[in-house]
């Protein structure tokens, strides 16, 4: 059994955490544990086998790998933090979905060898362990086989830190970007009464995607329930173009887009849980005519 720690306890870091417990034991530190909603994340950490820290010290006390599953905001100054308490025995493993210059900011914190850059290259749920990852530094190639081991879907990415974390920050540009454009797209047609028409026309344009099917929903699903997230990490996509002397136009769009929806949400009173199980065409009626 490996001893691992979570930071962060939210969607990503819960299911894997979750998933890895099962067979390994497990502690979680989330900064929600310190607030008004401690008694939900003790109940999450109770339901799902993972012990709650009472503390960041005390929850790297004893681990192994330590996982940062926080937002994008928060990464570079949990690995701070977490340097600062971290024995050489143990290993840093960075799945924040942050620019490269980032993560390589987040290594320096660090004693040589203990910082991995791990990349997340699909959404955690529904894959959960089977998510593939890809592993970057001076140890990724052991972090990689140790994940392995442990269950979960990782390949080494290469020796430098910040090489996968650029090829998720440039896959992100294309992801994320889709999700705000058929939000845009779909809600404006509603509008004008054409949603049907344009889900075949996109269709028949790209038949292999499925805007026939489910892709649409899942897509707008993402921004309704984590765009002020992915505004964040779409931020640091940003950074990550212009570190490259690229053009960020269309990322800036996506970053400011992915929060537009949830902040209307909010706005109206309206969150995500009420609106399980998830219809686009119901959201975009009770934005325009809220009860």
């Amino acid at each position: 059994m490996t001893t691992i720690t979570f930071i962060g306890y939210g969607e990503a870091g819960g299911i894997l955490a979750d998933a890895l417990a099962k067979d390994n034991p497990v502690t979680v530190w989330d900064c929600k544990l310190d607030g008004p909603a401690r008694e939900t994340m003790l109940a999450k950490a109770h339901r799902g086998g993972v012990r709650a820290a009472t503390s960041l010290a005390d929850a790297l006390a004893d681990a192994t790998l330590v996982f940062s599953t926080v937002t994008a905001g928060a990464a570079l100054d949990v690995a701070s933090q977490a340097a600062q308490l971290m024995t050489d025995t143990q290993y840093f493993l960075d799945l924040n979905s942050v620019a490269p210059q980032t993560k390589r900011q987040a290594a320096e914190r660090f004693k040589p060898g203990a910082y991995v850059d791990v990349a997340v290259m699909a959404p955690v749920p529904p894959a959960a362990l089977r998510t593939p990852l890809l592993t970057g530094g001076p140890q990724a190639e052991a972090i990689a086989a140790l994940l392995t081991a442990l269950g979960c879907n990782a390949r080494y990415g290469g020796n430098d830190v910040g090489s996968v974390s650029a090829i998720k920050m440039c896959r992100s540009v294309m992801i994320k970007g889709l999700e705000a454009l058929t939000t845009e797209c779909l809600f404006a047609a509603r509008e004008y009464g054409v949603e049907e028409a344009v889900l075949a026309s996109l269709h028949a344009s790209f038949p292999s995607m499925g805007w026939n099917d489910a892709l649409p929903g899942y897509l707008i699903s993402r921004v309704a329930e984590h765009g002020i997230r992915r505004s964040e990490e779409m931020e640091e996509v940003v950074k990550t173009l212009r570190d490259a002397a690229g053009e960020s136009v269309m990322s800036e769009a996506t970053a400011k887009a992915q929060r537009h929806l949830p902040q209307r949400m909010a706005a109206q009173g309206v969150t995500y849980t009420q609106l399980e199980p998830f219809d686009w065409r119901a959201l975009a009626t009770r934005l325009k005519d809220p009860l």
